[in-house]
């Protein structure tokens, strides 16, 4: 009976820590992804999954449209589509470049001393 209970307490535990590591902040993210997109508004710079950037122009309850350059290309998407607001880049600070530049920078291989002439 002891060891029944044991075995049950053990599995309670590994749910609630699966639930508390892996779907309680899931479901945060999308909570807050959710918020994002409904708020969504004319003027706003967004930038898709698909790594388009643009300028929203109409927001409808499922798709938003929005120009993509001074040359007016409008695009409708889905809201789904949209990953955030403002221009997403690939730059990193440069603190943080020139700490990753040090901890990627190959070692140079120590210069041989110049072998001496035989002086004979």
């Amino acid at each position: 009976m002891d060891q029944n209970m044991s075995m049950i307490l053990m599995m309670v535990l590994l749910f609630a820590m699966m639930y508390f590591m892996m779907i309680r902040p899931e479901n945060k993210r999308k909570k807050k992804l959710q918020e994002m997109r409904d708020s969504l508004k004319k003027g706003d710079t967004v930038t898709t999954i698909g790594g388009i950037v643009g300028k929203i122009v109409r927001v409808t309850d499922d798709t938003i449209v929005f120009e993509t350059s001074e040359d007016r290309v409008r695009v409708e998407v889905a809201k789904w589509a949209i990953s955030t607001t403002g221009v997403q880049t690939d730059e990193v600070p440069a603190e943080k470049k020139s700490k990753k530049a040090k901890k990627d920078a190959v070692p140079e291989e120590p210069v041989a001393p110049a072998e001496k002439a035989d002086e004979q």
